[in-house]
């Protein structure tokens, strides 16, 4: 008996369509916090050991002497829509490697689920449409996906396998995968599963999505115990993501059992206790100059660990611009000392550190690049005090053993005062999500007092142990948080901005 062929492939993005930069096929070729599009061989050498889906299915296939035939692994940092042209061009590559890959028996996707491309409010439904009208027409195909897809019936009805993410901070990354190719695995052995879609009637922020938390540490209890219960029937949650402007966008579970009558219970049983969740989760947001006096009143009270406020907003892995300088400013205007901001990505700033070197005065605007209406840079002086190639090896549980490439960047600090107060400034945009962003600069991070980070939950995994306090805070940025601020257009008119009773969420503590 011949050994099985898969193969596996993978095509990442998170789309926030309201962000002002797009995603070419340059931003698929650049190595930041994951590796460059890797072809062949490269995918499997490329991506060993780290934590992504596709490392965590081909070791699934590897220990069964699976045959795996890697074709393509792609992801670009979270932006405005994928273009028509870097879509066209990397569908194109996959179907015509798939279709030139002969006897195989079946296709692993290590997808996002929230893709949205010129052309195609779902991408990925799009990709597998032309799978199943080509090279994949009778295979099945097994697909893992992101926490925050934002699924469809078109999607689901295209795969023989789902698995998503438990985690945010996604810390399960590669387990999922293996989860992904143990199913399939088990659906080419025979196991013939029917599934059932549901949507939710509400939204829910990012930034209340934390799976350190309740409710969503319970949802995901129950999705565990729901589905362990029988190794025949799965269930999986995806908590959406918001920033799409699509009329998918939302929570939504996929139940998978023997039966059509199963899924359909499994399924129901969950998105009911998903509904009954809803006055739980915690949307709550300080404005730039309350987050900033409640954290120097925390810190304040001889605390021996630091605090941290989110810059939920400005987060470069949900398509913020990673510039905006709203706590920035608030922390001068409060004179809070013992503080640090990392990442701000303000590429000419970082040239100029660069070019006067260490000690020297970099007297410029810092931030606000972007040119997004209404955001101001910081008029001041800094001090540059050290210089990097941004280089830098992670450390944390999420992305250890990558090393995140930002570009030219440095450490400031704000010249002539009696505050201290430091920025790590960056070339490249990049989500504050590992301490390795400060303490390569030479950062203490347990000296501080306030350390704000560009992120919205990953931070969490990796700061949570050395904090005091979280506070999510809401300075302006292209990634809203309060959904009652957002432009929809396209949502399906049944959903609501919840979670709340008034269809508004994210409510801003002033």
């Amino acid at each position: 008996m011949k050994p099985l062929r898969i193969a596996v492939v993978g095509f990442q993005h998170e789309t926030n369509t309201f962000a002002p930069v797009v995603a070419g096929l340059a931003e698929f070729n650049v190595a930041d916090s994951w590796p460059p599009l890797l072809r062949g061989q490269r995918v499997i050498d490329a991506t060993r050991g780290l934590n992504l889906p596709i490392s965590g299915a081909i070791e699934c296939a590897d220990s069964h002497q699976i045959t795996v035939v890697p074709i393509l692994w792609c992801a670009a940092e979270p932006s405005g829509p994928v273009t028509t042209e870097a879509f066209e061009a990397i569908t194109g590559e996959i179907i015509s490697a798939v279709d030139q890959a002969h006897e195989l028996d079946a296709i692993y996707l290590d997808l996002h689920g929230a893709m949205v491309t010129q052309q195609h409010d779902d991408g990925e439904a799009e990709l597998l449409r032309r799978l199943r009208a080509g090279p994949a027409s009778d295979i099945p195909i097994a697909v893992s996906l992101d926490l925050h897809a934002n699924l469809s019936a078109r999607f689901v009805e295209r795969c023989d396998v789902i698995t998503i993410y438990r985690t945010y901070p996604h810390l399960d990354m590669a387990l999922t995968g293996t989860r992904c190719m143990q199913r399939l695995l088990r659906c080419l052995n025979g196991e013939k599963l029917h599934h059932a879609f549901r949507q939710s009637s509400y939204l829910v922020p990012l930034h209340a999505q934390f799976t350190g938390a309740e409710p969503c540490q319970m949802l995901y209890e129950q999705v565990r115990q729901l589905a362990d219960e029988n190794r025949h029937e799965y269930l999986e949650l995806a908590m959406g993501f918001t920033a799409a402007d699509i009329a998918d966008c939302g929570p939504s579970v996929v139940a998978s059992a023997p039966t059509a009558e199963r899924a359909a219970v499994l399924a129901d049983t969950m998105i009911e206790r998903f509904e009954q969740a809803e006055p739980v989760f915690d949307t709550r947001l300080y404005r730039p100059d309350r987050a900033v006096r409640q954290a120097m009143q925390i810190s304040g009270q001889q605390v021996e660990k630091p605090v941290v406020i989110a810059d939920v907003q400005d987060n470069a892995g949900a398509g913020g611009t990673a510039d905006t300088t709203g706590l920035l400013q608030a922390l001068i205007d409060a004179r809070a000392t013992g503080a640090v901001v990392g990442v701000l990505c303000d590429s000419p700033v970082a040239q100029l550190a660069h070019a006067g070197g260490k000690g020297s005065i970099v007297r410029a605007p810092l931030g606000a690049k972007s040119g997004l209406p209404g955001h101001l840079p910081v008029i001041a002086s800094w001090q540059v005090q050290v210089l990097s190639d941004g280089n830098i090896a992670y450390t944390g549980q999420m992305y250890g053993g990558v090393t995140a490439e930002i570009g030219a960047s440095c450490l400031l600090s704000l010249h002539e005062s009696d505050i201290d107060l430091q920025v790590v400034v960056s070339s490249c945009r990049t989500q504050c999500l590992d301490q390795a962003l400060f303490r390569h600069f030479g950062v203490e991070l347990s000296s501080k007092r306030i350390i704000v980070v560009k992120s919205t939950v990953h931070y969490r995994a990796d700061f949570d142990p050395i904090c005091s306090a979280v506070i999510n805070a809401a300075a302006d940025g292209s990634f809203v948080c309060d959904l009652s601020l957002v432009q929809y257009q396209k949502l399906r008119p049944e959903i609501r901005l919840g979670p709340s009773n008034n269809a508004v969420t994210g409510t801003i503590e002033r």
